[in-house]
């Protein structure tokens, strides 16, 4: 019963946090984004980093092009995710522009695995974590698959969590083995968390 009640409650969270980005006009998006990245490009975890973890955005996500892009620039390793068919596991290839993607797994843009490194050292980097909330203690609402949270397990960087004021809350249900982000960015404050040990 208590897990069904679980299951729901994130079901109906998904929803709400769905519908408010939807909502955003494209004007309010772009500045939000453009101020969460420039949170997140001053860091001294950022500027710290060899290694860029980020997943690649759909369009109710915040933006992480620019984010790729900047990092290349900055000549950062960039490594993106890609699904690991018939599993909930992925696997990270490095990537040297967006020519080294193509659409995969629920319409993502993923790695074209011909032609892109696999990475195999998660002990250390800087990885961008997607959420469709987070709450004040850093734990994350994804989209239920389970990948990221396989892959945050067995990470030993840094973790950023990148969302919109408008879908973060005090609470979110997790389990004992949700693993919380160490910094969360909003376009309106940068919290860092009390559990972080790095």
């Amino acid at each position: 019963m208590y897990v069904r009640n679980i299951r729901e409650i994130k079901m109906n969270l998904r929803s709400r946090y769905r519908q408010f980005r939807e909502k955003m006009t494209e004007n309010q998006k772009i500045s939000l984004d453009s101020t969460i990245q420039s949170r997140l490009l001053a860091l001294r975890e950022y500027a710290a980093a060899d290694t860029v973890f980020t997943y690649v955005s759909k369009p109710i996500e915040v933006d992480t092009i620019a984010l790729i892009k900047a990092a290349l620039a900055n000549h950062k390793l960039v490594a993106a995710p890609r699904c690991v068919p018939d599993s909930y596991d992925m696997e990270f290839f490095y990537i040297t522009s967006l020519d080294d993607l193509e659409k995969g797994s629920f319409g993502v843009l993923e790695p074209i695995v011909s032609q892109c490194r696999k990475v195999t050292d998660f002990s250390k980097g800087f990885c961008i974590v997607p959420g469709l909330s987070f709450d004040a203690q850093g734990y994350r609402l994804g989209y239920g698959k389970g990948y990221y949270d396989r892959f945050l397990a067995e990470f030993g960087g840094n973790t950023v969590g990148i969302c919109y004021s408008g879908c973060v809350q005090w609470n979110l249900p997790h389990g004992y083995y949700d693993k919380p982000v160490d910094i969360l960015i909003t376009e309106k404050y940068i919290r860092r968390m009390a559990n972080q040990q790095k």
